[in-house]
């Protein structure tokens, strides 16, 4: 019987807060991709703003090759346009659409299950 919990090098979300984020004890304060995919390591994500999102923000979600995509739209729930979403149903990929923290916790606990994916984390300034 194994009494020890299994070790994960996925990245994990530690904490968050009202703007800011918190990845394997590094804080960020700016929109984020977080990947469990080998490797990866939490990367900026060029968007501040719910409404300057466009096409080519999930173009590279959809190159990141994740079998899920998880969308953090911020501190309520707002959906994507069906349009820009093209990038990902070309692929394959599916896409879960939450609120930031819901994201976060999301996105902990398909890591650990050894899933591939990816979260996108709004941060509005």
């Amino acid at each position: 019987m194994k009494l020890q919990p299994d070790k994960s090098n996925n990245l994990t979300i530690n904490a968050y807060g009202q703007g800011w984020i918190e990845v394997n004890g590094q804080k960020f304060d700016h929109s984020l991709i977080v990947s469990s995919l080998p490797g990866a390591a939490p990367n900026a994500w060029e968007v501040s703003r719910f409404e300057e999102l466009k096409p080519e923000n999930f173009e590279t979600l959809a190159l990141s090759g994740a079998e899920l995509v998880i969308f953090g739209s911020g501190p309520r729930l707002r959906f994507p346009q069906p349009g820009w979403l093209r990038p990902l149903i070309e692929r394959g990929i599916g896409l879960e659409t939450m609120d930031t923290p819901a994201a976060c916790r999301t996105y902990n606990i398909l890591a650990s299950e050894g899933r591939k994916v990816v979260v996108a984390l709004l941060q509005e300034a």
